[in-house]
């Protein structure tokens, strides 16, 4: 087994192991692999071992990896994980399959205006961080009505917790957002912290280090 194939088994069986504890099933999760910095070769060998959801943060890195990958392997789904700036928003929906940030009114229009129908989540700034984008926990209910009233496909929300804190608090309250505004997808939950984020309810998990690093 290659050490790609044995890092996918063990973050499989972690999460299988979470959502058991959670009372839930293995298959409700997305694994989604963030292989930002990573090089072509390194993310080929992961495909090879089974795994099929990607993440990027920058669209101009992603542009430079993913048109070739895709045209091998066209049932890779590729997601967007990273802040999105609404001048790349036309080339993020020509390359990305799932976006996971959208936080601000002017890159909803200008997602729209790109033609992006794709799964699209919302990103709140659950920790009320200055320095981290997401929308306001308290303006989430009247932007969420703003970005279903465009047409976009709202699929869920998505966090990431302050650093250096229990993020448990954290995941159960965007999980409590989400039923309170009739929302199923939950991306949440990284390479430290994702077995908490499953047993609370994450759809996707966005694990880098964990795939990519001793």
């Amino acid at each position: 087994m290659s050490d790609a194939a044995t890092r996918l088994h063990a973050i499989r069986s972690a999460v299988a192991d979470a959502a058991k504890a959670g009372r839930r099933e293995a298959s409700e999760v997305t694994i989604v692999a963030v292989s930002k910095n990573r090089s072509v070769e390194q993310i080929e060998e992961l495909i090879e071992a089974g795994q099929r959801h990607f993440g990027e943060n920058r669209v101009q890195e992603a542009q430079a990896k993913w048109p070739a990958l895709k045209a091998r392997y066209p049932d890779v789904v590729l997601h967007m994980v990273g802040q999105l700036q609404s001048n790349k928003a036309e080339e993020a929906a020509a390359l990305f399959d799932v976006i996971h940030s959208l936080d601000r009114p002017s890159l909803g229009a200008a997602l729209v205006k790109a033609g992006w129908t794709g799964p699209t989540y919302l990103q709140v700034n659950i920790g009320e961080e200055e320095q981290k984008g997401g929308v306001a926990i308290a303006e989430l209910p009247t932007f969420l009505s703003d970005v279903r009233a465009t047409g976009l496909h709202v699929a869920g929300l998505m966090a990431i917790p302050p650093s250096e804190v229990e993020p448990s608090p954290y995941f159960a309250l965007l999980a409590k957002l989400a039923r309170r505004h009739d929302v199923s997808g939950l991306s949440m939950g990284m390479s430290g912290d994702f077995r908490s984020a499953v047993m609370l309810s994450a759809t996707l998990v966005r694990i880098g280090t964990a795939f990519f690093e001793d």
